[in-house]
């Protein structure tokens, strides 16, 4: 029963109502038993019991039968929830209703433009080909797992034997990207988005010079990564060298031969500079891992406000973890920019429920042991908050893993929620920068871009300072806005992009890179 008291603190203290649609509030920090607060039209409710941080607790009665509701969605069917009541599986089933409706003269108008003169600028490494890149690396690629140690080899040595910042300071170091992918992989389109990977990586605007080096026999060797790179619409303008570790001796002559070819094209990549362009020449993926119940409140819709002004400033935005759009890919479909956009989403989010099914696996069950202990119970709720990330304009289009956009704006990339290969995903997409955000904590980088980190809520921000670059916590806790956040983290990525401040993976040395090499289809 609703209780009488008067002087019942209001519930912004202990928790948040998302959305006025909703019939639940999110805790900040946990609950005692019968504590009291009232709602923002002076009602004032009993919470029955402790809810840790993150999870939910019913802001008024929930009949069985009826949705459960955040964000203004449905999050589950309620099994008859009391008014005050800690909202868990044992009130809600995690049934909702997805409606894919699309009408066949769906246009969405395209983003309000920032007029160009009033756009943001960073100081980026303009390319012979046009593109513009926030680093400048030499990149050791192995064709194969068969050449991945070489590879790995040659570039710790290399920056420790040759690579000084201060005698090439617009080098941003020697990096490989070892995988264990190759050599007798299957034919067909498993091998085309391998080749499609490595290749992009090869000739990313990040990427200053390149050593390709091979074992000779592999299936992915030297010949057919060059055929993907000469497939290229623009040339292939880069110094770059070729070694067969085969034809020149083994492991110990290949890598005393890349040690040679990485001190001869220091010099030349070290004539790139730095100049002033505009961050419409930005290329932003955005992620989550480590998400907990707060992360769709705050840091990702703060990334969402980013996002918007990038899109906005001309600029590209490019979004994947398609396991984390379903139970909310009816929303993002509605905002293609046109009917057939929209269902290519649809076909993009079907090919991978197949694809799950084929070991066993519902998408449904993403949701981590982590991500349930932080609130999120079930693939609505996380997708919900998820999707926060791209913004609110419209969706342009939609590629494949690895796949770069033929056009600027927001795009929706085919991958695995898995972070380390969703990530690297995103960069040979062409993303020359990365912001993930993460509500329990994540330490990943990439091996050429940078990779900022977002926390949900200050207490893992304040815990993991060294790893995560700023906080969104100031959200939860109402000294900031959503607006605030996603204004003060544009400045810093374009801060990073200029490279005037590293991301906290890159003070790390976090190069982490794997590829998601599977069998996809036509979008």
């Amino acid at each position: 029963m609703p209780s009488t008291t008067t002087q019942a603190p209001p519930i912004g203290e202990y928790a948040i109502i998302v959305d006025a649609r909703d019939n639940l509030a999110v805790v900040k920090r946990e609950t005692a038993p019968g504590l009291e607060v009232s709602l923002p039209s002076g009602r004032v409710i009993r919470v029955a019991e402790a809810v840790p941080p993150g999870h939910r607790f019913a802001t008024r009665a929930v009949p069985a039968g009826e949705f459960v509701l955040q964000y203004g969605q449905p999050i589950g069917t309620s099994l008859g929830v009391r008014e005050g009541e800690y909202i868990s599986h044992a009130n809600m089933t995690d049934d909702v209703p997805v409606v894919r409706d699309l009408p066949e003269d769906l246009s969405t108008p395209p983003p309000d433009y920032i007029p160009a003169q009033e756009r943001a600028t960073f100081n980026g490494f303009r390319r012979p080909d046009g593109r513009v890149g926030t680093r400048n690396f030499v990149l050791i690629v192995p064709t194969s797992m068969c050449a991945s140690h070489e590879a790995q080899q040659i570039s710790l040595m290399a920056e420790f034997l040759h690579y000084r910042r201060e005698r090439y300071p617009n080098v941003d170091g020697v990096v490989a990207i070892p995988h264990n992918k190759g050599c007798g992989c299957q034919e067909g389109s498993t091998i085309d988005v391998m080749l499609r990977t490595l290749s992009n990586y090869a000739d990313h605007p990040n990427v200053g010079g390149v050593v390709l080096i091979d074992l000779g026999c592999e299936k992915t060797n030297l010949a057919r990564v060059e055929q993907y790179l000469l497939k290229r619409e623009k040339s292939f303008d880069k110094p770059v060298a070729k070694i067969g570790i085969q034809e020149v001796g083994g492991t110990q002559a290949a890598i005393e031969r890349g040690l040679r070819e990485v001190e001869r094209m220091l010099p030349e990549v070290n004539r790139a500079g730095r100049e002033e362009v505009s961050v419409s020449e930005l290329v932003m993926g955005v992620k989550c891992g480590g998400s907990d119940g707060f992360s769709g409140i705050s840091a990702n819709p703060s990334l969402g406000r980013a996002a918007d002004t990038l899109v906005r400033s001309g600029g590209t935005v490019l979004i994947t973890e398609v396991p984390e759009f379903c139970g909310a890919e009816h929303l993002i479909a509605r905002r293609a920019k046109d009917a057939e956009t929209g269902r290519a989403i649809y076909r993009m989010i079907d090919w991978y429920k197949e694809y799950a099914s084929k070991f066993g696996a519902v998408l449904g069950q993403n949701p981590s042991p982590g991500n349930v202990a932080g609130g999120l119970l079930n693939i609505t709720i996380k997708s919900l908050g998820a999707m926060a990330k791209a913004g609110t304009t419209r969706v342009e289009g939609v590629v494949e893993y690895a796949e770069t956009p033929t056009e600027r704006g927001l795009h929706l990339m085919q991958g695995p929620g898995y972070d380390q290969e969703s990530t690297p995903g995103l960069v040979a997409a062409g993303a020359t920068v990365v912001v993930f955000t993460t509500g329990r904590g994540t330490t990943i980088g990439n091996a050429i871009a940078p990779v900022v980190k977002l926390a949900s809520n200050n207490a893992v921000f304040e815990r993991m300072s060294r790893d995560i670059d700023l906080s969104a916590g100031g959200v939860i806790e109402g000294t900031e806005t959503i607006d605030e956040v996603g204004a003060r983290l544009f400045e810093h990525v374009r801060r990073v992009a200029s490279g005037e401040v590293q991301a906290r993976a890159e003070e790390h040395k976090h190069r982490e890179f794997q590829l998601w090499a599977e069998q996809t289809v036509s979008l």
